[in-house]
């Protein structure tokens, strides 16, 4: 029998395996209890601890409270979740919805708002199935027995997204009978599930987790109502236009009715700004500013341009003020723990000069904008256009500190308008399978990063940690202090973005680290129909990323 190599990162050591080795068996060459990992990662890539190894490989573990561990435990959760639902009502069925917090919202497929009691009993029998300690494995069906199975146990939606696949075996997970597509990597049992919490919500109830690097301690839970009100209403949307999972989005793009969809969703998106510009019109006498934030790649600047030709609409001038203009400098920005500059605090920004200027123009007095030169990482601060508030003029601001009003503290709160911009898609993979909101901004940043900034998606993909830590720390917390939200998210945009980030992810290669995610990714984009771009309306938010926009920026 031949035998491989496997080197373990983690312990810095090599050992020789027979081949076909499982990884499940190589734990204690970790050095780390069993009950703390995850998954593993064999050449950069995230595959379950049951996985078979057939290649020498270096071998590093993934662990339970990591971004990636967390990811896994909450995907397992949800699976579980999703047998219990079988157990205790299996004439209904539950559908994941958008994340809240370190919540996940649920409602019954039916429609019903949960009875007293029926929340506690799916506790118990999600307690039980993890009190059981039940094995999860996977394994492969042949395309048409996978097929029958989703249809006979009416996981439709499963079923639609299998008209995408062309692959004459379909990978499933199992636990307990139950079977579900294989999407990403699970837990190798139920026991390992030890902290969860079920909780009655609105219309349905929230399956809650601990936050990433917060070990067993599931956080005081914070409400959310302005996101939750948008991604409801959006869900009806969904519903009403017939376009609520992956396989829905499919089926049109194969029977050639997308143009009409992409139509409807950007005329529904349309209406959505008018709404918050209509807003605006009639505060217009005591509103004065418009801030606008919301975390990366989430449209902020078409949404702003947007916004300003609505209000231009209505007879209002608006004035656009570029926060980054505002930068100190690279001599004078903020240290991280890194020792590098902190371009994403707010002390990285000039605030008293900021605030100086705002104030001159409240009083009507002309001002002359600093422009900052991002080659020299230096400002000047008499070198931009000069510009005068009326009447009839409103300031627009874009930037990650929007919604801070220690940004504009000098302000009265009166006058300014905030709006938080996310992209929030309502689209699931299918009745329990969710789309991660940061995932259509990821494949929105790298597709932008590779059109514009010339970084490959490795590049992409190496930043995004920072950046999604930023978000947490500097926007996150300020969102629901906003006067409204704005979605951004166009459901049939990633059918677009696949176009282009499929090449791109292709092109990260194993022997790189962020080729784990690359994987992720493009198990992820293969649900997707792809779109050509050339069908993308010029004054599209999707064009600030993908190109050929009808707008400057």
């Amino acid at each position: 029998m031949n035998n491989i190599q496997i080197y373990f990162q983690s312990s810095k050591k090599t050992v020789e395996c027979p081949y076909g080795t499982k990884a499940s068996q190589m734990i204690e060459h970790f050095g780390i209890a069993a009950d703390e990992i995850a998954a593993v990662k064999v050449n950069n890539e995230i595959r379950p601890l049951g996985t078979t190894i057939f290649v020498n490989a270096t071998v590093e573990p993934v662990l339970i409270d990591s971004p990636e561990g967390a990811m896994i435990y909450r995907r397992t959760l949800s699976f579980v979740l999703a047998i219990a639902a079988r157990n205790i009502f299996p004439n209904d069925g539950v559908n994941v919805g958008h994340s809240m917090g370190n919540s996940y919202y649920y409602t019954f497929s039916s429609g019903d708002i949960p009875k007293d009691g029926q929340v506690e009993s799916l506790a118990k029998e999600m307690e039980k199935l993890v009190k059981e300690d039940l094995p999860i494995t996977f394994k492969y069906l042949a395309y048409e027995e996978a097929l029958q199975l989703f249809k006979t146990h009416k996981q439709t939606d499963t079923a639609l997204l299998l008209e995408q696949r062309s692959s004459s075996r379909i990978k499933v997970n199992e636990c307990q009978g139950y079977m579900d597509i294989y999407i990403q990597p699970l837990l190798t049992r139920t026991g390992l599930l030890s902290t969860f919490e079920l909780m009655p919500y609105r219309d349905g109830f929230l399956l809650r987790f601990p936050a990433i690097g917060k070990g067993k301690t599931i956080a005081p839970f914070t409400d959310e109502p302005q996101l939750y009100q948008i991604y409801s209403d959006y869900k009806k949307w969904g519903r009403i236009v017939g376009v609520r999972v992956v396989g829905e989005l499919n089926s049109r793009i194969s029977n050639r009715t997308f143009l009409e969809y992409i139509r409807i969703a950007e005329a529904h998106q349309a209406r959505k700004m008018a709404d918050i510009a209509s807003r605006i019109y009639e505060k217009r006498e005591s509103i004065k500013i418009v801030l606008i934030a919301g975390p990366s790649s989430s449209g902020k600047t078409t949404s702003a341009k947007r916004l300003a030709i609505e209000l231009m609409v209505m007879g209002i001038k608006p004035i656009a003020i570029s926060l980054d203009d505002y930068y100190r400098g690279k001599d004078e920005t903020p240290k991280n723990e890194k020792g590098e500059p902190d371009y994403e605090c707010l002390e990285a920004l000039d605030v008293p000069f900021l605030n100086e200027q705002l104030l001159a123009l409240y009083r009507g007095e002309e001002i002359t904008l600093p422009v900052y030169d991002f080659k020299t990482g230096s400002r000047t601060k008499s070198g931009g256009k000069k510009i005068k508030l009326d009447s009839q003029n409103i300031l627009i601001v874009e930037g990650i500190h929007g919604l801070n009003d220690a940004l504009t503290h000098s302000i009265d709160r009166a006058t300014k308008f905030k709006i938080y911009i996310s992209a929030l898609t309502q689209l699931n993979l299918d009745d329990h399978n969710r789309i991660p909101t940061s995932d259509n901004r990821l494949l929105r940043r790298m597709v932008r990063d590779s059109q514009f900034r010339g970084m490959d998606a490795a590049g992409t993909i190496k930043m995004w940690t920072n950046v999604q830590a930023g978000e947490r720390k500097y926007i996150f917390p300020f969102q629901e202090s906003s006067d409204t939200a704005f979605n951004s998210a166009l459901d049939y945009e990633l059918s677009v973005l696949k176009y282009y980030a499929d090449p791109l992810l292709r092109a990260v290669k194993p022997n790189m680290y962020e080729y784990a995610e690359a994987v992720r990714l493009l198990s992820f984009l293969e649900n997707f129909t792809p779109i050509p771009p050339q069908y993308v309306p010029g004054t599209s938010i999707l064009r600030e990323f993908i190109g050929d926009s009808e707008f400057k920026y």
